[in-house]
């Protein structure tokens, strides 16, 4: 068994707003399954498929006070593109902001809620990804963390260092998943997270099982009447187990 990547589920104040900001900074439709929840993926995009890793954005009125060990890198093209881009998302509402630990060639921006991203300068590795060129993760050991994910999902890890581990889909497409060492460990929920799907026929449970075996724990919500599960990789990041399909 294994689960894929499918989504990245972001808390928002205001799902609808921030989906806009979204789907417009990454050319992606805009839908809602429900009063609260805004989903993004690409037209014509048939969920789930490993060419895009789509966002899932919830209303939650708790607010953001640390920053995110989660973000999105954004790929370019040309230095031309670049500049456009950085020049679409500021108009568009961005600004710009500390998206990492260490100065680079890349502009370090925030949506309008203050969640970090980057925009990266034009990088042939990432030239067939689409908009996101990578999913990065804070983490205290990639090599670890590369252990766990890479054996939690389907993905194939193709690059682990003491500073960073890199993981892609199996079949070569899509953004890649990546973590990046930082001093300090998690300190607070995530509101930025990962939500993996088994694939059809599988069991639920006994997927559970197997990541908790991996080293993932179980996160308790009470009584929370929800159709997933809720766990947190060694690390302490929160990540869904969505139902199979």
């Amino acid at each position: 068994m294994a689960t894929r990547l499918v989504q990245i589920n972001m808390k928002a104040r205001d799902d609808q707003a921030l989906g806009g900001f979204w789907a417009a900074a990454l050319g992606w439709g805009i839908s809602s399954e429900g009063p609260g929840v805004t989903n993004l993926e690409p037209e014509g995009f048939v969920y789930p498929d490993p060419a895009a890793v789509c966002i899932d954005l919830i209303a939650s009125p708790e607010p953001k006070t640390v920053r995110n060990r989660l973000r999105v890198d954004l790929a370019t093209t040309s230095d031309a593109h670049r500049a456009e881009l950085v020049a679409r998302l500021t108009g568009l509402g961005a600004t710009p902001a500390d998206a990492g630990r260490a100065d680079g060639p890349w502009t370090a921006m925030a949506d309008p809620e203050g969640n970090e991203f980057r925009v990266l300068e034009p990088r042939e590795v990432y030239r067939d990804t689409g908009p996101i060129a990578a999913v990065v993760v804070d983490c205290v050991d990639p090599r670890a963390m590369a252990r766990f994910w890479g054996r939690a999902t389907d993905w194939t890890v193709s690059e682990v260092t003491d500073d960073r581990a890199v993981l892609r889909s199996a079949a070569g497409v899509g953004p890649y998943l990546e973590f990046v060492r930082v001093p300090d460990a998690k300190t607070v929920w995530n509101r930025v997270h990962l939500d993996v799907r088994p694939y059809p026929g599988d069991d639920a449970r006994a997927e559970a099982a197997r990541l908790r075996a991996l080293g993932a724990t179980a996160v308790d919500l009470g009584d929370s009447d929800i159709s997933w599960t809720v766990l947190a990789d060694p690390e302490g990041n929160e990540f869904c187990l969505l139902a199979p399909g």
